[in-house]
C-alpha cells in the first residue's frame, strides 16, 4: 500500500498539533515551516481536516488550529481515511470482480490495514 503525500502530511500536521503542550492555536505557516510541508498544500489539507471535524480553527491575530478532541480519541485511521481512500484495491471497478479468486486477498489486506490504523492514536504517536 502506498500512502499519498496528502495523507502523510496530514498525519504529520496532526501529530504536530498533538505535541502542542500550550493548547494554543498553531498557524498553518508555523507547521509548514517546522515540518517542511508546502504551505499551500497544507492549507488545503487543513480545510479537509476541519470539514471532517478533526481540527477547529481560531481566527484573529493569534489564530490557527487546535485538535477538535483529545489525541487519545483521534486515530491514524480517522486522518488517513478522511484524506484518501485507504482501500488497497477497488474491486468494484474491476471487470472480472465476480470471478476473481484473489479478491479475498485484497479484502484481508484491507482489514489488516484498517485494524492497524484504528489502533494507532495521536496520543500513542507522541509518546
Amino acid at each position: 500500500m502506498k500512502i499519498s503525500k496528502r495523507a502523510e502530511y496530514g498525519l504529520t500536521a496532526m501529530v504536530h498539533l498533538a505535541k502542542n503542550k500550550t493548547k494554543k492555536a498553531v498557524s498553518i505557516r508555523q507547521i509548514s515551516n517546522i515540518e517542511g510541508v508546502p504551505f499551500e498544500f497544507l492549507s488545503k489539507i487543513f480545510a479537509v481536516l476541519e470539514k471532517g471535524n478533526l481540527v477547529v480553527s481560531h481566527h484573529g491575530a493569534n489564530g490557527g488550529y487546535v485538535l477538535a478532541r483529545s489525541p487519545i480519541k483521534i486515530t491514524a485511521a480517522n486522518i488517513i481515511t478522511l484524506l484518501e481512500d485507504t482501500n488497497t484495491v477497488n474491486c468494484s471497478r474491476c471487470l472480472i470482480s465476480k470471478k476473481c479468486l484473489a479478491k479475498n486477498v485484497w479484502k484481508q489486506i484491507d482489514i489488516a490495514i484498517d485494524k492497524t490504523l484504528d489502533g494507532i492514536t495521536l496520543a500513542k504517536l507522541i509518546k
